[in-house]
């Protein structure tokens, strides 16, 4: 197994024990375990809500820029 293989695999380990605990004990116990599920596919930005932020903003200005400098060929 690559190091990579066992990084995916850790990951949606903790994302799924996430989503379980969200679910069964969380503060969103009451919504339903996809809801948490989502949640925990995301839980470094749950459990850190400035990476959340940083993230965020860097998906508006990727987006941004592929808006403005994404269709120059047509120029």
């Amino acid at each position: 197994m690559t190091f990579k293989q066992k990084a995916i695999f850790t990951y949606c380990g903790i994302a799924l024990l996430f989503s379980v605990y969200g679910w069964l004990f969380g503060p969103y116990r009451g919504r339903g375990f996809f809801y948490n599920l989502g949640q925990g596919v995301v839980w470094p930005a749950t459990i850190f809500p400035a990476l959340g932020a940083l993230v965020g903003g860097i998906i508006m200005v990727a987006v941004i820029a592929l808006l403005v400098f994404g269709n120059s060929r047509n120029r």
